[in-house]
């Protein structure tokens, strides 16, 4: 396989049908255990390309943005959820259109798209923040002080839930399911008295489902436990999940300079094409190499743009990298194309496609992408 993706121009996204589809049979497993209705979160991968083959399998989309709504109901069909922290005004008729399930992140929000909302037959359901920490990444945890996501049930009080219908969390990040049960046990401390009163409960993105050592057994311990004791659907919007280990970034060689140690300036970037590598910070895998001192030769990857900082990290290799050489990234399909962006006028990356045909390409950005963008 590293050979046949070795062949495409770089830099270049390359996501395996064969290893999506196996993501896609154990979340689909997970709903025919449970019932439960799981949704592609766009927000980690929007590769519409597939969408018709994820449709098969899962029960639709949600959407962060009018944008996303738009893309899922086209693309897919199904379910369209959507959750926004503020909607606008100029928006929200579209928005209404569009999806089906609406979650609020205020009670201000709520009462102000309430009549709207209730009049065009949609589901409508408020984001809630149970303040259970599970995770280490504060850019990413809801439930961390001061969060603007989610309504705490301090603030439930006195309010009223007449055409409410659903509750909606979303607190975990590349978690395991006892992080789930740790929070769904939060959940029913605080807001179990209101749950008797909704239709459905959505347990929001973040689960790992499709990871090797994940606890499917208790994430449908925890799925049936909900939908029993408060007769509730349950819908899961798992990103991650979907493309976990599908995709990989193709990237070459371009020039070995040294400073202190070998440095290779690659024809990808960091900060252009996984932005993640900068933000959280993550170390992508890469094929064939080690960490540092690990193999014989030890390189810095950077990427092509003036900034300092745009840095892949450091690996190591059993034979001395050569400009030319490709190298292939693992687990890039997620946040990658989403996220990705043309600083210094960097070229984005082919989107291509490995299935029983071979590796062809399916999207080619030139210079009128780049310039499309500005004015």
């Amino acid at each position: 396989m590293t050979e046949a993706l070795k062949q495409v121009q770089t830099p270049a996204y390359v996501v395996d049908q064969g290893l999506l589809t196996k993501n896609l049979e154990i979340l689909k497993s997970v709903q025919d255990r449970t019932g439960c209705h799981i949704l592609l979160a766009q927000k980690a991968f929007s590769m519409f390309y597939f969408y018709p083959l994820i449709g098969r399998y899962l029960k639709g989309t949600t959407a962060s943005s009018l944008y996303e709504a738009k893309l899922g109901k086209e693309e897919m069909g199904g379910e369209t959820h959507i959750f926004s922290p503020a909607y606008l005004e100029r928006e929200f008729d579209e928005v209404l259109s569009l999806c089906d399930h609406i979650v609020f992140n205020s009670f201000t929000q709520w009462k102000k798209y309430k009549e709207k909302a209730l009049q065009s037959g949609k589901s409508c359901g408020l984001r809630i923040n149970p303040e259970c920490s599970t995770q280490d990444h504060a850019i990413y945890d809801p439930c961390s002080p001061g969060s603007r996501l989610g309504i705490p049930v301090s603030a439930f009080e006195g309010e009223n839930l007449d055409g409410i219908e659903g509750l909606h969390f979303h607190t975990l990040c590349e978690q395991n399911a006892d992080a789930l049960q740790k929070t769904l046990e939060a959940v029913e401390q605080k807001f179990g008295r209101f749950l008797y009163r909704m239709k459905w409960l959505n347990f929001g993105g973040g689960h790992h489902i499709t990871r090797a050592d994940y606890d499917i057994g208790t994430l449908v311990s925890c799925i049936l436990h909900m939908k029993e004791k408060y007769d509730l659907e349950i819908y899961l919007e798992p990103g991650e999940a979907v493309a976990l280990n599908a995709g990989f970034l193709v990237t070459r060689v371009e020039d070995i300079v040294r400073n202190g140690m070998d440095i290779a300036i690659l024809d990808t970037s960091a900060a252009c094409h996984m932005p993640d590598v900068i933000e959280m910070p993550y170390r992508p895998p890469l094929l064939d190499s080690g960490m540092p001192g690990e193999k014989a030769y030890t390189y810095r990857l950077g990427g092509p743009t003036c900034l300092a900082g745009d840095i892949i990290g450091d690996y190591s290799f059993d034979q001395p990298l050569q400009i030319g050489d490709k190298l292939v990234f693992g687990d890039m399909a997620i946040y990658s194309m989403v996220k990705n962006n043309t600083f210094n006028g960097v070229r984005l990356p082919d989107i291509a496609v490995k299935d029983e045909m071979g590796v062809h390409v399916v999207k080619h950005f030139g210079y009128q992408d780049f310039k499309g963008r500005l004015s």
